[in-house]
């Protein structure tokens, strides 16, 4: 099984392609929902069409969270770099 890892900015996107790719909302903690932004780790799995399992670990893209975001890439294979499209690439 591979594992996925998100990485970007605060509201790039990183959740919302989480859940329009596996049909699983990564964020599920009530604050997550109140502020519109991960706070934690989120996690999501999908079959592709080869039949290969993969886990996401959605991260926190603000840098206030970074601890919770190092604790997420440890066990990763491969990271998908998120950027809006709207404000480009940010620091």
């Amino acid at each position: 099984m591979f594992v996925i890892g998100t990485a970007g900015q605060v509201d790039h996107g990183k959740s919302t392609l989480v859940k329009a790719l596996t049909d699983i909302d990564p964020d599920r903690l009530p604050e997550e929902k109140e502020r519109e932004m991960t706070v934690d780790l989120g996690f999501a799995w999908m079959t592709l069409p080869s039949g290969r399992e993969v886990s996401i670990v959605d991260v926190p893209g603000h840098e206030r969270f970074i601890k919770n975001m190092q604790a997420g890439v440890g066990a990763i294979d491969l990271a998908i770099l998120i950027v809006a499209t709207d404000e480009s690439v940010m620091p």
